[in-house]
């Protein structure tokens, strides 16, 4: 099996979660380093001791406790916004890497739940800590969360390039 057939199954054992407590920028670079022998199985704390035993499994390694270094395991949760504390500093939205957080400058924001992974990367940026986790029973659909992922990336890309093409025709 290829490296990028390993990592690829890698991938659809982790979350999705996109949290980054791994030590990477998002399930796939985790799954990548993992694959290569980069990363050890078990920095997953959304994944849990139980994601750490199906990553064992699939590379026919021992199993571990999930390192603290990265963190603790949660249960599923989704971030939500109190509406009268919310500036609409869009703070939030930068940080979401799932695009779950839709609002506009000066106006209130609110969060899709369904999309939302708890990834908690939104809530450090908020100026006013308005931002709250609450429990959920499961995690989104991990293909979905992989999918705003990817689309997530491919926008910024895309913006990045027209503000650019844009800045070097005003030159």
């Amino acid at each position: 099996m290829s490296l990028q057939d390993l990592a690829v199954r890698i991938d659809a054992l982790l979350p999705q979660t996109q949290c980054t407590k791994c030590g990477f920028t998002g399930c796939r670079p985790y799954a990548d380093a993992i694959a290569s022998g980069v990363a050890d199985i078990d920095q997953c704390p959304p994944g849990g001791d139980d994601g750490v035993t199906r990553l064992a499994r699939l590379l026919g390694r021992e199993t571990k406790p999930l390192n603290p270094a990265n963190g603790a395991y949660r249960p599923p949760q989704v971030a939500v916004i109190v509406e009268a504390d919310c500036i609409g500093c869009t703070k939030c939205i930068q940080a979401c890497p799932v695009d779950a957080i839709l609002g506009a400058s000066k106006l209130m924001h609110t969060v899709i739940a369904s999309w939302c992974t708890g990834c908690e990367l939104c809530i450090p940026p908020c100026p006013v800590d308005c931002i709250v986790l609450e429990p959920v029973p499961a995690l989104p659909d991990a293909d979905l969360s992989r999918a705003r992922f990817e689309f997530h990336n491919v926008r910024i890309a895309r913006d990045a390039r027209e503000r650019s093409e844009k800045m070097a025709a005003l030159e």
